[in-house]
Protein backbone atom coordinates (compact mmCIF):
# COMPACT_ATOMS: atom_id res chain seq x y z
CA UNK A 1 0.00 0.00 0.00
CA UNK A 2 1.22 3.46 -0.82
CA UNK A 3 0.75 5.71 2.09
CA UNK A 4 1.54 9.86 2.16
CA UNK A 5 1.93 11.43 5.17
CA UNK A 6 1.86 15.15 5.88
CA UNK A 7 3.63 16.58 8.62
CA UNK A 8 7.30 14.67 9.50
CA UNK A 9 6.99 16.06 13.50
CA UNK A 10 6.81 13.29 16.10
CA UNK A 11 3.63 11.59 15.06
CA UNK A 12 4.30 11.81 11.30
CA UNK A 13 7.74 10.07 11.76
CA UNK A 14 5.89 7.97 14.21
CA UNK A 15 3.31 6.40 12.15
CA UNK A 16 5.47 6.15 9.18
CA UNK A 17 8.23 3.79 11.06
CA UNK A 18 5.27 1.68 11.79
CA UNK A 19 3.82 1.23 8.39
CA UNK A 20 6.92 0.58 6.78
CA UNK A 21 7.49 -1.81 9.45
CA UNK A 22 4.15 -3.62 7.97
CA UNK A 23 5.75 -3.32 4.41
CA UNK A 24 4.00 -0.54 2.83
CA UNK A 25 5.63 2.33 1.01
CA UNK A 26 5.19 5.58 2.76
CA UNK A 27 6.14 9.56 1.59
CA UNK A 28 7.09 11.62 4.18
CA UNK A 29 6.02 15.84 3.35
CA UNK A 30 6.59 18.45 5.37
CA UNK A 31 7.56 22.57 4.46
CA UNK A 32 10.23 22.99 7.18
CA UNK A 33 13.72 22.14 6.72
CA UNK A 34 14.17 21.33 10.19
CA UNK A 35 11.46 18.41 9.85
CA UNK A 36 13.60 16.88 7.14
CA UNK A 37 15.32 14.44 9.07
CA UNK A 38 15.57 11.73 6.76
CA UNK A 39 17.81 9.08 9.36
CA UNK A 40 14.79 8.65 11.19
CA UNK A 41 13.36 7.11 8.43
CA UNK A 42 15.77 6.36 5.80
CA UNK A 43 13.27 3.94 4.68
CA UNK A 44 10.62 6.25 3.75
CA UNK A 45 11.05 8.85 0.63
CA UNK A 46 11.11 12.72 1.70
CA UNK A 47 9.23 15.48 0.42
CA UNK A 48 10.55 19.01 1.31
CA UNK A 49 7.03 21.20 -0.13
CA UNK A 50 4.17 22.43 1.72
CA UNK A 51 1.63 20.63 0.69
CA UNK A 52 -1.22 23.09 1.03
CA UNK A 53 -0.47 23.59 -2.94
CA UNK A 54 -1.63 21.82 -5.62
CA UNK A 55 1.58 22.01 -7.39
CA UNK A 56 3.85 20.04 -4.79
CA UNK A 57 0.84 17.14 -4.54
CA UNK A 58 1.52 16.61 -8.03
CA UNK A 59 5.23 16.17 -7.51
CA UNK A 60 4.47 13.41 -4.51
CA UNK A 61 2.36 12.27 -7.19
CA UNK A 62 -0.77 11.88 -4.81
CA UNK A 63 -2.89 10.15 -7.37
CA UNK A 64 -1.06 7.22 -6.67
CA UNK A 65 -1.73 7.46 -2.97
CA UNK A 66 -4.27 4.44 -1.18
CA UNK A 67 -4.16 6.67 1.92
CA UNK A 68 -3.02 10.34 3.13
CA UNK A 69 -2.30 10.87 6.15
CA UNK A 70 -2.80 14.78 7.35
CA UNK A 71 -0.50 14.33 10.48
CA UNK A 72 1.03 18.11 11.38
CA UNK A 73 0.26 20.26 14.36
CA UNK A 74 -1.81 22.58 12.33
CA UNK A 75 -5.51 22.19 12.23
CA UNK A 76 -5.97 24.19 9.32
CA UNK A 77 -3.36 23.09 7.15
CA UNK A 78 -4.76 19.48 8.15
CA UNK A 79 -8.10 20.28 6.48
CA UNK A 80 -6.72 21.66 3.58
CA UNK A 81 -4.86 19.38 2.69
CA UNK A 82 -7.32 16.38 3.44
CA UNK A 83 -9.26 18.49 1.05
CA UNK A 84 -7.54 18.93 -1.37
CA UNK A 85 -6.08 15.10 -1.32
CA UNK A 86 -10.27 14.29 -1.58
CA UNK A 87 -11.76 16.45 -4.05
CA UNK A 88 -8.40 17.04 -6.34
CA UNK A 89 -6.92 13.61 -6.19
CA UNK A 90 -9.42 11.41 -4.98
CA UNK A 91 -7.20 9.55 -2.45
CA UNK A 92 -9.94 6.95 -0.88
CA UNK A 93 -9.06 7.46 2.38
CA UNK A 94 -8.15 10.30 4.27
CA UNK A 95 -7.01 9.66 8.28
CA UNK A 96 -6.42 13.90 9.72
CA UNK A 97 -5.11 14.39 13.00
CA UNK A 98 -7.33 16.53 15.05
CA UNK A 99 -4.97 19.27 17.48
CA UNK A 100 -7.36 20.90 19.17
CA UNK A 101 -10.54 19.45 20.61
CA UNK A 102 -12.92 22.66 19.78
CA UNK A 103 -11.84 21.86 15.89
CA UNK A 104 -13.53 18.69 15.99
CA UNK A 105 -16.33 18.98 14.22
CA UNK A 106 -14.95 20.75 11.18
CA UNK A 107 -12.98 17.12 10.51
CA UNK A 108 -16.18 15.64 8.49
CA UNK A 109 -16.67 14.35 4.75
CA UNK A 110 -17.47 17.46 3.91
CA UNK A 111 -13.47 18.08 4.30
CA UNK A 112 -12.57 15.50 2.56
CA UNK A 113 -11.99 13.73 5.74
CA UNK A 114 -12.58 9.90 5.95
CA UNK A 115 -11.48 9.36 9.57
CA UNK A 116 -10.47 12.16 12.35
CA UNK A 117 -8.33 11.22 14.84
CA UNK A 118 -7.12 13.04 17.94
CA UNK A 119 -4.95 10.16 19.38
CA UNK A 120 -2.13 9.60 17.37
CA UNK A 121 -0.67 6.37 18.58
CA UNK A 122 -4.44 5.05 17.00
CA UNK A 123 -3.61 6.84 13.29
CA UNK A 124 -1.51 3.70 11.74
CA UNK A 125 -3.75 0.90 12.91
CA UNK A 126 -6.76 3.52 11.75
CA UNK A 127 -4.45 3.70 8.59
CA UNK A 128 -3.80 0.40 8.14
CA UNK A 129 -7.72 -0.77 8.72
CA UNK A 130 -8.50 0.10 5.13
CA UNK A 131 -6.08 -1.54 3.68
CA UNK A 132 -6.97 -5.52 3.39
CA UNK A 133 -9.15 -7.28 2.96
CA UNK A 134 -8.59 -10.35 4.98
CA UNK A 135 -5.02 -9.30 6.79
CA UNK A 136 -5.74 -8.79 10.64
CA UNK A 137 -5.21 -5.64 11.55
CA UNK A 138 -4.17 -4.51 15.44
CA UNK A 139 -6.76 -1.36 16.47
CA UNK A 140 -5.73 -0.59 20.02
CA UNK A 141 -3.81 -2.57 23.10
CA UNK A 142 -5.19 -2.69 25.90
CA UNK A 143 -4.01 -3.86 29.94
CA UNK A 144 -0.10 -2.96 29.17
CA UNK A 145 -0.49 -5.61 26.48
CA UNK A 146 -2.36 -8.36 27.70
CA UNK A 147 -5.04 -8.00 25.24
CA UNK A 148 -5.89 -6.27 21.96
CA UNK A 149 -8.75 -5.31 19.83
CA UNK A 150 -8.07 -6.26 16.07
CA UNK A 151 -10.03 -6.13 12.87
CA UNK A 152 -10.42 -8.74 9.93
CA UNK A 153 -12.55 -7.61 6.88
CA UNK A 154 -13.90 -11.81 5.45
CA UNK A 155 -12.84 -12.05 2.17
CA UNK A 156 -15.14 -14.08 -0.45
CA UNK A 157 -12.92 -17.29 0.09
CA UNK A 158 -13.00 -17.24 4.00
CA UNK A 159 -13.61 -20.87 5.49
CA UNK A 160 -16.65 -19.46 7.62
CA UNK A 161 -18.56 -17.49 4.97
CA UNK A 162 -22.10 -19.56 5.06
CA UNK A 163 -21.16 -20.34 8.37
CA UNK A 164 -23.16 -19.74 11.77
CA UNK A 165 -20.93 -17.98 14.65
CA UNK A 166 -21.27 -21.36 17.30
CA UNK A 167 -19.89 -23.96 13.91
CA UNK A 168 -16.64 -21.79 13.76
CA UNK A 169 -14.06 -22.91 16.43
CA UNK A 170 -12.38 -19.55 17.24
CA UNK A 171 -8.14 -20.07 19.02
CA UNK A 172 -8.36 -19.44 22.81
CA UNK A 173 -7.98 -15.83 23.86
CA UNK A 174 -9.99 -15.02 20.31
CA UNK A 175 -13.17 -13.53 21.41
CA UNK A 176 -15.83 -12.27 18.91
CA UNK A 177 -17.33 -8.98 19.92
CA UNK A 178 -18.73 -7.28 16.91
CA UNK A 179 -19.71 -7.85 13.66
CA UNK A 180 -19.82 -5.08 11.13
CA UNK A 181 -22.40 -5.10 7.99
CA UNK A 182 -23.75 -2.77 5.87
CA UNK A 183 -23.01 0.33 8.36
CA UNK A 184 -25.00 -2.20 10.82
CA UNK A 185 -23.42 -3.36 14.50
CA UNK A 186 -24.27 -6.86 15.37
CA UNK A 187 -23.92 -7.97 18.58
CA UNK A 188 -23.15 -11.33 17.27
CA UNK A 189 -25.23 -14.41 18.79
CA UNK A 190 -24.71 -18.33 18.07
CA UNK A 191 -27.08 -18.09 15.19
CA UNK A 192 -25.58 -14.93 13.32
CA UNK A 193 -24.03 -15.94 9.91
CA UNK A 194 -21.15 -15.17 8.00
CA UNK A 195 -20.61 -13.13 5.14
CA UNK A 196 -18.71 -11.91 2.89
CA UNK A 197 -17.15 -8.34 3.49
CA UNK A 198 -17.91 -8.35 7.42
CA UNK A 199 -15.62 -7.04 9.19
CA UNK A 200 -15.22 -8.66 12.42
CA UNK A 201 -13.58 -7.15 15.94
CA UNK A 202 -12.19 -9.21 18.10
CA UNK A 203 -10.49 -9.04 22.12
CA UNK A 204 -7.37 -11.40 21.77
CA UNK A 205 -4.49 -12.04 23.37
CA UNK A 206 -0.78 -11.42 20.86
CA UNK A 207 -0.32 -15.16 21.02
CA UNK A 208 -3.39 -16.06 19.61
CA UNK A 209 -3.58 -13.33 16.42
CA UNK A 210 -1.88 -16.08 14.28
CA UNK A 211 -4.34 -18.84 14.94
CA UNK A 212 -6.99 -16.49 14.13
CA UNK A 213 -5.82 -15.38 11.34
CA UNK A 214 -5.57 -18.90 9.96
CA UNK A 215 -8.86 -19.68 11.16
CA UNK A 216 -10.67 -16.45 9.07
CA UNK A 217 -8.30 -15.74 6.23
CA UNK A 218 -5.87 -18.41 5.77
CA UNK A 219 -3.81 -17.31 2.69
CA UNK A 220 -3.59 -13.72 4.26
CA UNK A 221 -0.25 -12.84 6.54
CA UNK A 222 -0.44 -11.37 9.93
Amino acid sequence: MRVTVVGAGNVGRSIAKELIANGHFVMLIDRDPKSIKIDSVPEAQWLLADACEISNLEEAHLNMADVLVAATGDDKANLVVSLLSKTEYGVPRVVARVNHPKNEWMFNEAWGVDVAVSTPRLMSALVEEAVAVGDLVRLLTLRQGEANIVEITLPEHAPCIGKRVRDVTFPTDAHLVTILRDAHVLVPSPDHTFESGDELLFVARAEAEPALQECLAPHHGV
